[in-house]
């Protein structure tokens, strides 16, 4: 089967999604770009996670449809890596980092028989793109919340994906870890598709190219003019009221 070509990563068009029957997500479309750094704003409850996990291929489609470069969601999978928001490390089992991210492999017959050299290789290359590589062999659970969010970045970048979804990566994290995480962020940024989940305002003015406020519906945001109208004020910027603005707004 030939796959197609296209300068969209991901597709979604007509969207709907509920559980039994209430409708979490109606009538969703957006266009992302290969490339865009694209953050997902809104309400607890409004359908950031939801959508995720959509894209993902986790929940089924109520109605419409959702294609990632031009194809089927199911052909292009593979091509996504996932940092969910709660994962399921135990800080008490004695693993080191490296072992953490070549648990990002798709092969389970592999995890279950041992990793080849070459795929230690391959886990200290990604390490070094998250600045992770000094601690290749540290325990998990003797890094920073900071540090581990970044292990967990490298652990999806292991199978190569050219998409990257992340789900509240700073949720619990220092405001240096922040920093960090985001710095990360714009730097694959520049070779994949990063979609991010964040209740954290200054990744929408500081690093997305593109933002999406859901709340049940999408209200879609290119975020250069809003750059552009913040530069000059010197005040703070109640986060609150940009949530509102960006909400209600229709740009």
């Amino acid at each position: 089967m030939q796959l197609q070509t296209t300068n969209k990563a991901i597709s979604i068009n007509k969207l709907f999604f509920k559980y039994e029957k209430e409708f979490v997500l109606k009538d969703i479309n957006l266009q992302i770009n290969k490339k865009d750094f694209l953050t997902i704003l809104g309400p607890n409850g409004g359908g950031k996670t939801t959508l995720l996990k959509l894209i993902l291929g986790i929940n089924p489609i109520t109605q419409g449809d959702i294609k990632i470069f031009g194809n089927k969601l199911l052909d292009e999978i593979s091509n996504i890596g996932y940092v969910p928001q709660n994962t399921n490390i135990n800080l008490n089992f004695p693993i080191s980092v490296i072992e953490v991210v070549m648990m990002g492999q798709n092969n389970i017959k592999k995890r279950i028989f041992g990793y080849k050299k070459d795929e230690k290789i391959k886990a200290l290359e990604v390490l070094k793109k998250v600045n992770m590589q000094d601690f290749a062999n540290s325990k998990i659970s003797n890094l920073s919340g900071g540090q581990r969010q970044r292990v967990l970045i490298a652990r999806a970048l292991f199978c190569n994906p050219k998409i990257l979804l992340l789900d509240e990566p700073t949720s619990n994290i220092d405001i240096t870890g922040c920093e960090q995480i985001y710095q990360t962020l714009e730097e694959l940024n520049k070779e994949i598709t990063i979609v991010v989940i964040s209740h954290d305002i200054s990744v929408v003015l500081k690093y997305a190219s593109k933002a999406v406020y859901i709340n049940k519906k999408l209200t879609y945001h290119d975020l250069s003019k809003m750059k552009n109208d913040f530069k000059n004020i010197e005040s703070h910027i109640c986060e609150i009221e940009l949530l509102e603005m960006l909400g209600k707004c229709k740009c």
